[in-house]
């Protein structure tokens, strides 16, 4: 399945931001779905993934105060509702596929990658 990330743009320190996870391609709902991040000079971070249902989410320690994912299979979408950002969250947004069946909560699972969105936090 074919996953792009959108929504992001510039935004305010404190304000939030909602990013979507398109599907293109394949049938979405056998799929679970990850968000990572990557900022300039640093690695790729795994923030948060939900299963193929929608029905179980996971959150890393970094991400579970300030980010909230959920999912509309109807829509072939999952969103990354991000609150309270600060400068610390300027980064390049992924989004990635698991297959149906796998630990969609581990972020080993994950190894494609599409086009990200880059979302900047101005103070």
């Amino acid at each position: 399945v074919q996953l792009q990330a959108s929504g992001g743009g510039l935004v305010q320190a404190g304000g939030s931001v909602r990013l979507s996870c398109a599907a293109s391609t394949g049938t979405f709902s056998n799929y679970g779905v990850g968000w990572f991040r990557q900022a300039p000079g640093k690695a790729r971070e795994f923030l948060s993934a939900i299963g193929w249902t929608g029905g179980t989410t996971y959150a890393t320690d970094s991400a579970k105060e300030r980010f909230h994912i959920s999912r509309d299979n109807a829509k072939n979408t999952v969103y990354l509702q991000m609150n309270s950002l600060n400068s610390e969250d300027t980064a390049v947004y992924f989004c990635s596929a698991a297959p149906y069946g796998s630990k969609w909560y581990l972020a080993s699972t994950y190894n494609q990658w599409g086009q990200g969105t880059l979302v900047t936090v101005s103070s």
